[in-house]
């Protein structure tokens, strides 16, 4: 038998499995470079919480700042980019039939374009020429290449996004008067927050490039601040709805349960898509140049992405004690001791699920202007940062992980790797109630974000963090553990487990399956919708701020 046919032979097989090894190649490499930047994201994480702790003393030419901005690169850009597009990618590959050879080869492009802006935006953070932290808020600015970057990451992001909609629209060719497959629905719905959501941030970056370069002489702060927040906020529920999907479509199935309503899923993505971007806002809300009135506006704008999420949690929690009591669970709580808490697959999105619950009570707190007042640009923030991303996404994606790897690979997940996984995930949230708790308390005492370790001249208050701020390394001394633990596992079920066939899980809709309306795959109306709520947003403050405004700002480098 020739190598040809006994290749052709094997990649039919793989078909059959409901693995492509071209797509399959394409997923490892983008979770591959996802969890390469979590191994690297968080050592420079656990050295920036040791420094904020006033542990060590980080040397001049490698700083505090340098470090924060590619704790930020690193971990809230490139894990999450790649995990998501990676995971994306490998689940429309399974529900599609395999990605079309040109969409492959668009996510090859992205994928390189996204490596190549990596590398050409961190070589300055690295020469402390790009010290401006994650938000590159000016007047403070970096050298042009650290935009140049950022600019190439975020085309390689449209070209995946652009690649997936190809895809889509393929399937529904061929497929006419069918519901789009339900995971496929999420990704679409995902790839086009990641593209419409990051237009404002792609204004910015441009018109920083030529500010940098020293091609207009001033920029518009508070017009940079408002499309950076288009983007930043939208970038959040991005990753919440990547791990959303994973709660809908994915734990039913783990558990040996059924996904609850088909029509309410597709809702609930529909109104995140919709009413996503203008939240944003709130991140600006102490900020001036905007009236009263509009920041009334934006706080219910905000105020109206909880909407979904009380839906997901009310049908995750039906879906868990339903299958629960089919599983034989008795009593009020007796439904909950019938769930696989010793399955990672599902221990791990469940801790997510529940930490979801102060996070988003954390969210709405900052919506509120009074609220906002007390906890705006306080290590609070922070640790409502490190609740929602870093508990309930991460969680999520770690979970994801355990099937995922060993789905793309070929392989299994062994019953003691499934043990190491369970133990990550303790010592993970053992950190996280560490880190998170503490610097929501410290920021409730004043302790500011964005500042290396200062006791401000031995100031009784500044002093009266320290304790907190222990806390908060070591938190961050069992994150890295954990780090090291989750990392070790994804490369092991890459390369190592035992070889077999691993379950891409779709849960199927309860039984009797209710008919989707039609008009839930209207996305061309969803998104024209999406628009105009976009424009209700930001139209009349940009404007306003365009027209009146202030005085420009050179650059500034105060490092």
């Amino acid at each position: 038998m020739s190598t040809a046919t006994s290749k052709s032979l094997k990649e039919k097989a793989n078909q059959v499995m409901g693995v492509n090894l071209k797509d399959a190649k394409l997923a490892k490499s983008y979770m591959a470079v996802a969890f390469i930047a979590l191994l690297l994201g968080g050592i420079l994480g656990l050295l920036q919480g040791f420094e904020r702790a006033g542990l060590i003393q980080l040397p001049y030419w490698f700083n505090y700042y340098q470090v924060l901005t590619a704790h930020g690169l690193l971990l809230v850009v490139v894990l999450t980019a790649f995990f998501t597009i990676g995971y994306f990618y490998a689940g429309l590959s399974h529900c599609l039939g395999g990605l079309l050879p040109k969409v492959r080869k668009m996510a090859w492009i992205g994928f390189w374009m996204k490596i190549v802006g990596l590398v050409i935006a961190i070589i300055p953070v690295l020469l402390n020429k790009a010290s401006v932290m994650y938000t590159f808020y000016p007047p403070l600015a970096a050298a042009p290449s650290f935009y140049i970057g950022l600019a190439l990451i975020v085309l390689g992001i449209w070209v995946c996004a652009f690649g997936a909609f190809i895809n889509v629209a393929s399937w529904r060719k061929v497929n006419k008067g069918k519901h789009l497959p339900i995971f496929a629905f999420f990704a679409t719905a995902v790839f086009i927050l990641l593209f419409f959501g990051s237009i404002g941030v792609t204004i910015e970056v441009l018109i920083l490039i030529a500010w940098s370069f020293g091609w207009i002489p001033t920029v518009n702060v508070m017009v940079s601040r408002t499309l950076f927040w288009a983007f930043g906020h939208t970038l959040v529920n991005i990753w919440y709805l990547t791990a959303v999907s994973a709660w809908y479509v994915v734990v039913p199935k783990i558990i040996g349960g059924r996904r609850f309503s088909d029509a309410l899923t597709r809702i609930v993505i529909i109104l995140l898509v919709i009413m996503n971007i203008p939240g944003g806002f709130h991140h600006q809300i102490v900020d001036p140049g905007m009236s009263q009135a509009l920041k009334f506006l934006h706080v219910f704008m905000s105020l109206s992405i909880s909407f979904p999420s009380l839906m997901t949690a009310f049908a995750m929690f039906y879906v868990f004690e339903r299958t629960g009591r089919k599983l034989g669970g008795k009593g009020l709580f007796g439904w909950l001791r019938k769930l696989p808490w010793g399955d990672v697959r599902f221990l791990a999105p469940m801790i997510a699920m529940i930490a979801f619950i102060p996070a988003g009570a954390g969210g709405i707190a900052q919506t509120t202007n009074q609220l906002n007042q007390v906890v705006h640009n306080t290590m609070w923030v922070v640790g409502h940062f490190h609740l929602t991303v870093g508990t309930s996404v991460i969680l999520t994606f770690f979970g994801i992980s355990y099937w995922l790897i060993p789905h793309i690979s070929n392989r299994v997940l062994t019953p003691r790797m499934n043990k190491v996984g369970v133990i990550q995930t303790i010592i993970w949230t053992i950190g996280m109630l560490f880190m998170s708790g503490s610097m929501h308390a410290v920021g409730l005492l004043g302790s500011p974000r964005r500042t290396s370790y200062s006791t401000y001249g031995d100031n009784a208050t500044a002093l009266g963090w320290d304790p907190y701020l222990i806390f908060v390394a070591v938190g961050g001394t069992f994150l890295i553990i954990g780090v090291l633990i989750q990392v070790f596992a994804v490369f092991h079920m890459m390369f190592f487990a035992p070889k077999g066939v691993t379950e891409f899980p779709i849960a199927d809709p309860e039984v009797p399956v209710e008919k989707t309306p039609m008009w839930t795959e209207r996305w061309g109306l969803w998104i024209v919708i999406m628009l105009v709520v976009i424009s209700m947003g930001y139209v009349i403050p940009l404007v306003e701020l365009i027209v009146n405004a202030p005085p420009g700002s050179p650059p500034f480098k105060t490092w």
